[in-house]
């Protein structure tokens, strides 16, 4: 072989070589990558892979429902949908003129049927996915415009023609829905767009309520359309527990109406109230205004919010940050469920407390004397009674009944700061309710109250009568409510069960007694105390004729930081007092002109209890002096002639007035057997061809009781009588059924509300 042939042959030889180990090592390398991407990343390209293979859409679990005792809907789900595009689908059109004929087709389309701006939907449009969420929780006339606009421009010929279907698509969704909108709307609480809770029930409760979503799992092929149905796998959604609350939407009515209009005559910033269950600690209704609408929650719905946000607004110039700041201020203002997570001091409705831990220890009994001068001096303090002068001679009864502060502070002292702070912590002062709501506060020593190391004489003082120590509404009822069934102080709750989807009770609410706090005999006196504090004493506005009502009125001045002083007036209590069904608490936050809680709360806690105990059920028992004041019942006239209906009235005071120039009673007002005054009126007509007589209702405010009867019975009408006018001397209408200037039939029955104002300052 020649030199340059050999020398060629090794170069040859040489590259082949070369080229052998760089196959060798792109062959390792590749080896090696293989099995990083297959056995080490496996799973995360796996998933990679099916994520662009498989279309994953959740299927929305039915949220649980709210329903009352009654089983009344408060909160429900309902069915609407949601709108989506693939954008993908449009951004895939290789014509360009084509590509942009389309999009502005589904922007304006779409901008036009879900009044949205065309620029958002633009941007949806551009975007490289195949899911673009565009609007969701649509109703069902806009899904129909949607649905008929995808088949307008499938049913057009030539290049019109636009598949619209796998570009605009729709999906089932749910809305949650308030059918009674404010009603307890502080209870409640809403959801927000995600679906989870974002106050009240639907917070606390949120993970019961939601349930579990479902997915459907569909094949894409290589254009990243759907496959066939047999490409598809379904995993169910499972919808979330529904409640049923111990709340009755026709006690929380009677609630929410009386307080509704004591807002707006008091002018007070806040009203809240409780109804509560005696023996179960159950809430029957719990009201706190100002309330808003849960359909809208985030709109402030009070015009005195309004006008507050309005001003918080004009004050100081405020960017965009500080206004979104206090706005939110103002939606969580009436998001709050101040009946639960507000303190205040508690003033002379605490002096219950005071009463029955004397009596427990020991220390008094009904006989106990006291004087009041007015004035007591006690831990180097001069503690001054609400009555200037005093009471004079008291006995134990008087304590409640007056309300008197220094016989509470000389009881107080009797028991001692050690004894005294024992009873403060039964009663459950230093402790969580348990309540199941939010807000539901752990009271914190040195903030809200004093710890027992530092509880002085002087703090006893003051805690004997209210002062100096913030509790909740909800804390102080059930307090009282110990008081009314025999000592036992209850954990009160408002989800009474848990049911399913077919009604089926998951788990029930057994109420809970967390101890027993005083004995039943201590109770029983307390009990008989309080009831005279309501037919005499600064309660007596909460007078109901016919039931046993008992109760402790409270004022209190809250601190500011000026000069203003302002107060809360309230009024716990419980009927009948014999044998107690339900207690109620009544706060009143900075009423203007009176601030009493006798003046204020306690004629609300009244018309509650009158209400409330109707609609329960619970038989009046009227004495003969109420009988003689209040009731008659409208004789049946109708069929009658005009002799014998005369005849029928002759025995009692009513009046007959006779309308009409016939011989037989063909109608009558008010119709047979409603109540009215035993001296009132009965309209009889005696022509088939009638015309119902009518006249105008006279303004009764400021009226006596024989005032008020006079009056109306010149107006052809009659009154019912509610309020204090059987139990004391001097007492004056304050509000009527129905309005002044109203138009109504002859003989009509108007309920007219009285109270004093002798005596009930606190």
């Amino acid at each position: 072989m020649k030199s340059g042939q050999k020398s060629k042959a090794v170069n040859n030889s040489a590259r082949g070589m070369i080229a052998l180990v760089l196959v060798s090592v792109l062959s390792v390398g590749l080896i090696i990558r293989l099995f990083g991407i297959q056995i080490v990343n496996g799973d995360e390209y796996s998933a990679k892979v099916e994520s662009q293979q498989l279309s994953d859409t959740e299927i929305s679990a039915g949220r649980g429902t709210i329903y009352d005792a009654n089983m009344n809907v408060l909160a429900q789900s309902a069915s609407v949908w949601l709108v989506y595009i693939n954008p993908s689908k449009i951004n895939s059109i290789e014509d360009e003129t084509r590509r942009e004929t389309v999009r502005e087709i589904v922007v304006s389309g779409l901008a036009a049927i879900l009044d949205m701006d065309e620029d958002t939907i633009r941007g949806y449009t551009e975007k490289n996915y195949s899911y673009q969420l565009v609007k969701s929780a649509i109703e069902k006339d806009t899904r129909d415009s949607i649905l008929a606009f995808i088949d307008e421009y499938a049913s057009r010929e030539g290049d019109d023609q636009v598949d619209l279907s796998s570009i605009v698509c729709i999906d089932p969704d749910t809305k949650r829905y308030y059918p009674y909108s404010t009603l307890a709307s502080t209870v409640i609480g809403f959801t927000g767009t995600d679906g989870n809770g974002l106050a009240g029930l639907e917070y606390y409760y949120d993970d019961i309520l939601t349930g579990v979503s479902g997915r459907t799992i569909t094949a894409k092929d290589g254009t990243m359309s759907v496959m066939p149905n047999q490409y598809e796998t379904i995993y169910e959604a499972e919808n979330g527990t529904s409640l049923v609350l111990t709340l009755d939407i026709y006690i929380q009515h009677i609630l929410e109406d009386v307080l509704s209009e004591a807002l707006e005559d008091t002018g007070a910033e806040n009203v809240y109230g409780i109804v509560m269950d005696v023996d179960t600690g159950a809430i029957l209704g719990m009201v706190s205004l100002p309330d808003y609408d849960l359909n809208d929650p985030f709109t402030i719905y009070s015009e005195q919010l309004q006008e507050a946000y309005a001003e918080a607004l004009e004050d100081t110039e405020l960017d965009d940050d500080d206004e979104t700041k206090t706005k939110s201020y103002y939606q969580n203002l009436q998001w709050s469920n101040r009946a639960v997570v507000n303190t205040y001091e508690p003033g002379s409705v605490f002096k219950v407390i005071t009463a029955s831990a004397a009596i427990e220890e020991g220390v008094a009994d009904l006989n106990t004397q006291y004087y009041c001068s007015g004035v007591i001096e006690y831990a180097t303090r001069s503690i001054h009674c609400w009555k200037s002068g005093g009471h004079g001679s008291e006995t134990f009864v008087d304590l409640l009944k007056n309300s008197c502060n220094p016989f509470a502070v000389t009881l107080a002292s009797y028991l001692g700061t050690d004894v005294y702070y024992d009873y403060f912590e039964a009663f459950g002062f230093t402790e969580k309710t348990g309540v199941d709501l939010p807000g539901d506060f752990t009271p914190t020593a040195g903030v809200l109250y004093m710890s027992r190391d530092d509880f002085s004489y002087s703090d006893l003082a003051s805690y004997s009568f209210g002062q100096s120590f913030q509790v909740s509404p909800l804390q102080m009822i059930t307090a009282i409510s110990a008081v009314a069934n025999g000592g036992y102080l209850m954990t009160p709750y408002i989800v009474s069960k848990l049911v399913d989807d077919d009604g089926n009770t998951v788990s029930e609410t057994e109420p809970t007694v967390r101890r027993q706090v005083i004995s039943e005999s201590t109770a029983s006196i307390i009990r008989e105390c309080m009831e005279e504090v309501v037919s005499s004493g600064t309660g007596k506005n909460a007078y109901v004729a016919g039931y046993h009502v008992a109760g402790k009125t409270g004022t209190s001045e809250k601190l500011t930081e000026g000069d203003e002083e302002v107060y809360i007036a309230s009024f716990c209590g419980f009927a009948p007092a014999d044998d107690p069904e339900i207690s109620i608490i009544i706060i009143v936050d900075e009423p203007e002109g009176e601030h009493g809680g006798g003046a204020v709360a306690a004629p609300l806690a009244g018309e509650i209890f009158e209400q409330v105990l109707e609609y329960l059920g619970v038989e009046r028992s009227y004495s003969d002096s109420e009988l003689e004041l209040l009731v008659d019942s409208a004789p049946s006239l109708v069929g009658l002639t005009v002799s014998e209906a005369r005849t029928e009235v002759s025995d009692s005071d009513i009046t007959l007035r006779v309308i009409g120039d016939g011989d037989t009673v063909v109608a009558q007002c008010p119709e047979a057997g409603r109540e009215i005054p035993s001296d009132g009126i009965v309209v009889v007509y005696t022509e088939s061809d009638y015309t119902s007589q009518e006249v105008t209702v006279p303004d009764f405010t400021g009226y006596t009781v024989s005032e008020a009867n006079k009056l109306a019975l010149s107006s052809g009408l009659n009154i019912r009588i509610s309020g204090s006018s059987a139990n004391s001397g001097t007492v004056y209408a304050y509000k009527q059924s129905i309005d002044a200037g109203t138009t109504v039939e002859m003989g009509e029955i108007i309920t007219v509300y009285f109270k004093t104002t002798v005596d009930v300052s606190d």
